[in-house]
């Protein structure tokens, strides 16, 4: 029965204001234009300006951009006003607000990636680990790409317990060295080499993991 969403109506009291901001400043294309309303394509559903006398709802609308600092002066340059300045969210997120002139609020964000936020997130473990395994595995994790990061710690963690519990066994240093090594496909582990070493410890004493063929 339902199709999803296909307008957004935003209600403003001078439309070729409103046009001049959302066409000529954010950059939403105009696909039509009647009597009263202008459509723009937001890439994702039409945000329709609807001429009205009064504003008497506001609305809020969230905006992907590349760079939140720069969107925000450019529309506080265009006549915006500011609602909250450029800020990291525990939701690995960067968002600035500001309010358009009729007072609908527009919300600018950005999805972070670990090293821009700037935090280590928990291991996600539920077994013992020796503080020092817990560690290794950390400083050993900030060599693998951002984006690809929280997956790497999911799937090491999860072997590097398996491992312990196969050996009834706390996580230990060893273990982690070893779920580390195993836990990556047999034809990037050469990439391991390097964080390893700077860990000082030796690539070469770990050559049955390097060769291991899980």
């Amino acid at each position: 029965m339902f199709y999803g969403v296909s307008h957004l109506i935003v209600p403003v009291t001078d439309l070729e204001r409103a046009v001049g901001l959302w066409n000529g400043v954010i950059g939403f294309a105009e696909t039509k234009r009647g009597e009263g309303y202008v459509d723009l394509d937001s890439g994702n559903v039409v945000l329709r300006l609807m001429q009205v006398s009064a504003v008497e709802s506001r609305v809020s609308v969230r905006v992907t951009v590349l760079d939140v600092e720069q969107a925000y002066q450019s529309l506080l340059t265009a006549g915006c006003q500011s609602r909250y300045t450029p800020m990291k969210t525990p939701e690995l997120e960067e968002m600035a607000c500001v309010s358009d002139p009729d007072g609908h609020a527009v919300v600018l964000w950005r999805a972070l990636n670990e090293d821009e936020w700037g935090f280590v997130p928990e291991l996600p473990k539920q077994g013992e680990w020796s503080p020092e395994a817990e560690d290794l595995l950390k400083r050993l994790l900030s060599h693998v790409p951002a984006l690809f990061r929280m997956l790497a710690r999911r799937k090491t963690t999860r072997i590097i317990e398996l491992m312990a519990s196969e050996e009834r066994s706390p996580v230990t240093r060893e273990l982690v060295i070893r779920g580390y090594i195993t836990s990556s496909a047999k034809v990037t582990r050469y990439r391991l080499v390097e964080p390893l070493r700077k860990e000082g410890i030796d690539p070469d004493d770990y050559k049955e993991e390097f060769d291991y063929e899980g």
